[in-house]
C-alpha cells in the first residue's frame, strides 16, 4: 500500500486538513487529487483514494475543505453571510463551489507544488473540479454524480437529508468523520435549500473545458439524474460517460471495480496522450476524442 501522511495546512487563512499519498513504487505521471462531497471529508472517504494511487502507481492529495473533517469550522455558520478580517463568516453563498474551485484549490496546489493534476470529484467536489478544469490547466477531470445545476430530485432528496439529520440518525452517522458535524452538515443543506441556489447553473462555463473527461453517474442516484452527465457531454463533446446500473450517489462504493477499472483505462490514455507528438492543449484533445469517442459511452 501507498504511504500516507496527514498534516494541517493554512491556505488563505484558514487551517485545512491535508492527506498526501506516495505509492511505494511512484511512476511518472499526474497527481491525484481528490475532492469530496457536500457531505464529505479526508476520512470519509475511508481509503478508496490509498487503493486508487496504488493501483495507478499514482501520488494522490486528499482534503477537507473548511467547515469538514478536521479543518477550521465556518464561524457562525448559520448567520448572515459576511467576511470578517478578511475570513469568511455565516452561511454559504451560492458561489460557494466557484470560490473553492477558483481560489482555495489553486491556492492550495500552488502551495504544495502540484501541476496540472487530474482531479477526481465527488458530488460537490465533481462540480468544484469541473469549474476549476474550466479555467487552469489540468491533465484530466474525472467527476462522480457531479452537480451542472439543480433539479428537483436533488431539492427532495437534501430535504429529506434535513429530516434524517434533525429526526434521524444521520446525525450520529457523520458526527465521527467532523470535528464540527453540525458546521459540516449545515453549511451544506443551508445553501442548497436557500431560493437563491435554485438559480445555480454551470453549463455555459462547461464549453471552456479542454482537458479529458471522464463523467460518472449512477442509474439509482436519488440526488441528481443523467441529466447532469448528459448536458456535460453536451457542452464538452470528448466527455467519455460511464452509466452504471445498480449504482446510487457514491459510483465509487456502490461500483468499486468499474470505476477504478474505468479510471485507470482514463489514466493509460493520459499517458499515452503525454508521451505523444501533440504539443497543445487543443490537440491533445482533439487526439483524446477521437482515440475515445466511442470507449465509455455506454451502459455497463
Amino acid at each position: 500500500m501507498p504511504i500516507t501522511s496527514s498534516q494541517i495546512m493554512t491556505i488563505l487563512g484558514t487551517r485545512l486538513e491535508v492527506q498526501t499519498i506516495q505509492p511505494e513504487v511512484p511512476q511518472p505521471g499526474p497527481t491525484l487529487v481528490f475532492l469530496h462531497e457536500g457531505l464529505g471529508s479526508v476520512a470519509l472517504w475511508r481509503d478508496w483514494p490509498a487503493q486508487l494511487c496504488a493501483r495507478l502507481a499514482c501520488a494522490g492529495l486528499v482534503y477537507s475543505r473548511q467547515g469538514y473533517g478536521q479543518s477550521d469550522a465556518t464561524p457562525d455558520v448559520r448567520g448572515p453571510s459576511r467576511t470578517q478580517n478578511g475570513q469568511r463568516h455565516g452561511r454559504l453563498l451560492p458561489d460557494y463551489m466557484h470560490r473553492e474551485a477558483l481560489q482555495v484549490l489553486p491556492a492550495l496546489l500552488r502551495q504544495l507544488g502540484i501541476e496540472r493534476p487530474v482531479l477526481v470529484g465527488h458530488s460537490d467536489g465533481g462540480t468544484i473540479a469541473l469549474i476549476h478544469a474550466s479555467q487552469h490547466p489540468v491533465a484530466g477531470c474525472i467527476v462522480m454524480a457531479p452537480h451542472v445545476m439543480v433539479e428537483d430530485i436533488s431539492v427532495q432528496a437534501i430535504t429529506a437529508a434535513r429530516q434524517a439529520y434533525e429526526n434521524g440518525p444521520l446525525r450520529q452517522r457523520l458526527a465521527p468523520f467532523h470535528a464540527d458535524v453540525d458546521c459540516a452538515f449545515w453549511q451544506w443543506n443551508d445553501v442548497w435549500l436557500s431560493q437563491a441556489f435554485r438559480a445555480f447553473d454551470i453549463r455555459p462555463e462547461l464549453h471552456s473545458i479542454t482537458a479529458p473527461l471522464l463523467a460518472i453517474q449512477g442509474e439509482d442516484d436519488a440526488y441528481g439524474t443523467m441529466a447532469q452527465i448528459d448536458d456535460i457531454a453536451r457542452a464538452v463533446p470528448h466527455t467519455q460517460l460511464l452509466k452504471l446500473p445498480a449504482c446510487g450517489h457514491s459510483p465509487h462504493k456502490d461500483q468499486p471495480e468499474v470505476v477504478a477499472g474505468a479510471v485507470q483505462n482514463f489514466i493509460k490514455d493520459l499517458q499515452v496522450i503525454s508521451s505523444g507528438p501533440a504539443s497543445s492543449s487543443n490537440e491533445k484533445t482533439q487526439v483524446f476524442s477521437r482515440a475515445k469517442s466511442s470507449s465509455l459511452n455506454q451502459r455497463h
